[in-house]
């Protein structure tokens, strides 16, 4: 696959959405070409939940700074940032950074820190690297099951919550880590979508789940489900520098497993 200077081709790809079968000469086997989807309006958002339970964002952080103390003293969190230190990963932060001074972080699907602790342990690892690295810029959160107790929340430890969907489809105009432990597929794949131009793929940054693994899934069978979902994912994966995160601990399986560090070029 070759990249022009402008844009990441992804083959042969029309505008409606939809994925074609393109059947190989002399009996080859089939592949699936991508094209190219329509974007979707983005969608004004509010909490489903208007009232803000001033006890319960009390409680809340309180279990949340709990939740990071935990974090900043396990080992599953020294092996993360000795990994984000070390010159190989740290060189791939600063190539992306180029002259800016900090990277924007975009969260997205970060699921409900008031009901489940898988949410709180991913938020509390992205607030310690908040806190440990200078370079990382201010935090804005989307998910569409957030609460208004939980959106007070995340604006007292210091992020803004979006109040449009952008459905993962935010372009990289600067330096930006999208932070996306455990998202679907989909999301991700907007995300690829919205930014397949070089222009600003290589502005992201990505924490999510490894693509490698989509791809080690998508040949293994071959289900065109799995390239329908993933399919930018699997048609930049040549592009895509992958650094998997080291699970130490019961509590990082659950929260982190089969996560990576993405970081993307081009190709002559």
């Amino acid at each position: 696959m070759a990249a022009s200077a402008k844009t990441l081709a992804l083959g042969n790809c029309s505008l409606n959405g939809e994925w074609t079968v393109v059947e190989r000469r002399r009996g080859k086997q089939r592949r699936y070409v991508p094209r190219i989807k329509l974007p979707e309006v983005r969608e004004a958002w509010t909490p489903a939940d208007a009232n803000v339970d001033t006890e319960r964002v009390s409680t809340l952080l309180q279990m949340l700074e709990t939740c990071i103390k935990r974090m900043e003293n396990s080992q599953f969190y020294q092996c993360f940032v000795e990994q984000i230190e070390n010159s190989e990963t740290f060189n791939c932060f600063h190539r992306v950074l180029g002259s800016e001074s900090e990277m924007q972080v975009v969260v997205y699907g970060i699921g409900s820190i008031d009901s489940y602790e898988t949410p709180r342990l991913q938020l509390s690892l992205l607030l310690l690297m908040k806190r440990k690295f200078s370079w990382i810029g201010g935090i804005e959160v989307f998910d569409p099951i957030l609460s208004a107790t939980e959106s007070r929340v995340l604006q007292v430890l210091g992020c803004s919550v979006l109040s449009v969907n952008e459905q993962g489809r935010r372009c990289a105009l600067k330096p930006t880590l999208f932070y996306m432990p455990h998202c679907e597929a989909e999301l991700y794949d907007n995300l690829l979508h919205a930014n397949q131009e070089a222009a600003t793929l290589k502005n992201v940054v990505l924490f999510g789940n490894s693509f490698e693994t989509y791809e080690e899934y998508a040949s293994a069978i071959r289900n065109s489900s799995i390239v329908h979902s993933a399919g930018h994912i699997l048609a930049l994966r040549k592009f895509t520098s992958e650094y998997k995160i080291q699970i130490v601990s019961d509590d990082s399986f659950k929260a982190f497993h089969d996560s990576s560090w993405h970081f993307f070029h081009q190709c002559a």
